[in-house]
């Protein structure tokens, strides 16, 4: 509820199966977090965190550039002494709000979370709300990638 981006619907039970229970596929996150992560902050997401107890896998991540613009409904909180930045950050695990946890255990708190690909399927080019059907190429591409 309280993140955007790409969203897969299918009821190809093996997609879904393969989706949710590997763990070798990529999964990139572009996160809005509190305050300007140093190299030290990212080395330790690149390396893995504490989160629940267990080290997150390592992740690539990068601070980046604003990727949308901030017109979000409902807004995220705004302080005005507080710095914002972006990061991407890719995972190949799925635990449970991971990447917010991630964040939260380097010091900085994700405020808004859009999940921009899985695999080789992206967000680019469509607008928030829209939706597409994948091609039966894009469906056999991914299947071969995550099994």
């Amino acid at each position: 509820m309280d993140s955007e981006g790409l969203l897969l619907l299918t009821n190809d039970k093996s997609l879904t199966h393969a989706l949710l229970n590997e763990r070798s596929h990529e999964r990139e996150y572009f996160a809005q977090v509190e305050g300007v992560p140093d190299e030290a902050a990212l080395e330790k997401l690149r390396n893995g965190v504490v989160i629940e107890g267990k080290v997150t896998l390592p992740a690539k991540c990068e601070l980046i550039e604003a990727p949308v613009p901030d017109d979000r409904v409902p807004p995220i909180r705004f302080r005005a002494n507080i710095p914002v930045s972006w990061i991407s950050l890719t995972i190949v695990e799925g635990r449970n709000r991971q990447v917010r946890k991630m964040t939260a255990a380097v010091g900085h708190p994700t405020l808004r979370l859009i999940r921009f690909r899985i695999v080789t399927l992206n967000i680019s080019g469509l607008k928030p709300g829209e939706c597409r059907q994948l091609s039966s190429k894009e469906i056999k591409i991914l299947l071969d990638i995550i099994k």
